[in-house]
């Protein structure tokens, strides 16, 4: 089931899609209207649900573009949900007397799999991550002095001394100078009731092998740094490898840091590497952040002064032409931002 997760996700997708663009063009109104009201009946039962039981903090509906609540999710489908009600009750009444609608309804959706298939093979034509193309990580992970705080409340457990009986309490009413009708037995574990702000990059890291974090080496460094980024070893797709190696060669040549990161253990890592031939170590990050970084297993990065300047997919691993163009764009921008 895990492997047809994927796929499965996509057809979901493509099926929403392909419903709002039916009933947006008004193309097969009476099938689509019934294929509307059953998708929202669905799935407005199943985010009151997911409301109710909070086993994710966000549905995903739209990635990292609209971040909603549970809450907000359910209340939008709702509003959906009274619309495919609508349409399915005047189903009858929507008619088209032109083939226009039908091929403009084709093509949307003609496109729309062809911009899926083009994310899904390269990156996509948006990036809403925390880690785009001129992002400074560095900057991206601070939290500012005016930032709200996370506020936590603790429980203090008091007995009665004519009872017997224990009652807890919080910070604000605890009887702390009541010792004739209370005692204290114990403190409770500190809840988290308000979280404070948290920065759009908050758990960036690169471990060595003796678990030392120096990602501060890279982040800081005047030059030129390629991250070669892969949440796991094992389902990295080898087939740019002798791209990448030969990038990294030339990037050593011409005094710039190339390195890897990956949640892989240490052993995966010495495999992959004896296998590959990659020329260059690796360090230990969150296998959820590295998916972050890039959509693509492998992917590659490209920082100076811990700004990302580029991004590829493994499928459009850059050659040094084309590199010494990014290159040259980026010091020319530099300089234009001198005083």
């Amino acid at each position: 089931m895990v492997k047809l997760a994927f796929p499965l996700g996509i057809l979901l997708a493509a099926a929403e899609f392909s419903i709002g663009v039916a009933l947006f063009f008004r193309i097969w109104m009476r099938l689509t209207s019934w294929l509307a009201l059953l998708f929202m009946t669905f799935f407005t039962g199943l985010t009151l649900y997911i409301a109710f039981a909070n086993p994710v903090s966000d549905c995903g509906c739209f990635g990292d573009a609209v971040v909603l609540t549970n809450w907000q999710t359910f209340y939008k489908n709702i509003v959906l949900i009274s619309f495919a009600i609508l349409i399915f009750i005047y189903r009858k009444t929507y008619k088209s007397r032109t083939r226009l609608p039908a091929v403009l309804g084709s093509v949307t959706i003609v496109l729309y799999f062809y911009l899926v298939l083009n994310s899904y093979n390269h990156l996509p034509l948006i990036d809403f991550r925390p880690y785009k193309v001129g992002i400074n990580i560095p900057v991206s992970m601070q939290i500012p002095d005016e930032a709200p705080k996370d506020v936590y409340e603790t429980t203090f457990e008091y007995k009665n001394r004519k009872t017997g009986k224990i009652k807890t309490f919080t910070e604000k009413n605890y009887p702390w100078q009541d010792t004739l009708n209370w005692e204290y037995v114990s403190t409770g574990p500190s809840h988290l009731i308000k979280a404070g702000y948290t920065p759009p990059i908050h758990d960036f890291m690169m471990e060595n092998e003796n678990g030392e974090d120096v990602k501060d080496f890279f982040l800081y460094d005047e030059g030129y740094t390629f991250i070669f980024v892969s949440y796991n070893l094992k389902k990295a797709n080898r087939k740019a490898m002798p791209e990448i190696n030969k990038l990294a060669n030339y990037a050593w040549e011409n005094k710039m840091q190339f390195v890897g990161m990956t949640a892989s253990i240490r052993d995966e890592i010495n495999n992959f590497s004896a296998e590959t031939e990659a020329p260059f170590e690796f360090f230990n990050c969150d296998e959820i952040t590295l998916k972050t970084m890039i959509r693509s297993n492998p992917g590659l990065l490209l920082l100076k002064k811990g700004t990302i300047i580029a991004k590829w997919h493994y499928n459009d691993i850059p050659d040094e032409k084309e590199l010494g163009k990014i290159i040259e764009e980026t010091e020319s921008k530099e300089k234009d931002s001198k005083p």
